[in-house]
């Protein structure tokens, strides 16, 4: 009988010393918290919309134009972020980004209606060439290669801290 006590004793103490270890080990990964990366969750939310229709001054999923859909993804993305309603003044936010400077979440506008340098379309960088708007066909991701898109490029704008 006493054998097996200690025997039992033995076990106890490895099984503690062991958990004692993983604790150690292990504890400072369980404590860890995710970051979030806002750009990459600013392009996943707008990427989740594609599909949505085409409406002039929609600001919802039931119908979004350009800038409506913009503001309602910063708004509803982790970022919870209130940007202004328009293409134009969402372009005189934020911080200018050159073209080969961009990453997810960052706005890139274009001139769509037919003045040369005039801002009136936005949209979300996806970071690998494409953007994510809100076209006459509905959102949309669209290549920034396309010869429609590259000849309409303005600029791009960065409104949250990456």
């Amino acid at each position: 009988m006493k054998s097996r006590s200690s025997l039992s004793k033995w076990v106890v103490s490895l099984l503690s010393i062991l958990a004692l270890a993983a604790t150690f080990i292990f504890g400072p990964a369980l404590n860890a918290s995710a970051t979030i990366n806002y750009g990459e969750e600013v392009s996943a939310v707008a990427n989740g919309y594609v599909g949505s229709p085409y409406k002039y001054g929609g600001t919802t999923p039931k119908g979004f134009d350009a800038s409506g859909f913009t503001q309602y993804v910063y708004k509803t993305a982790a970022t919870k972020m209130n940007i202004p309603r328009t293409s134009a003044l969402q372009y005189k936010s934020g911080t200018a980004v050159k073209s080969d400077q961009l990453k997810k979440g960052d706005l890139v506008f274009y001139a769509t209606s037919g003045k040369k340098g005039v801002v009136s379309f936005v949209a979300i960088y996806n970071g690998d060439g494409t953007f994510t708007g809100t076209t006459s066909k509905g959102v949309k991701v669209v290549k920034m290669t396309d010869k429609y898109w590259k000849d309409k490029y303005v600029g791009a704008k960065r409104l949250i801290k990456q």
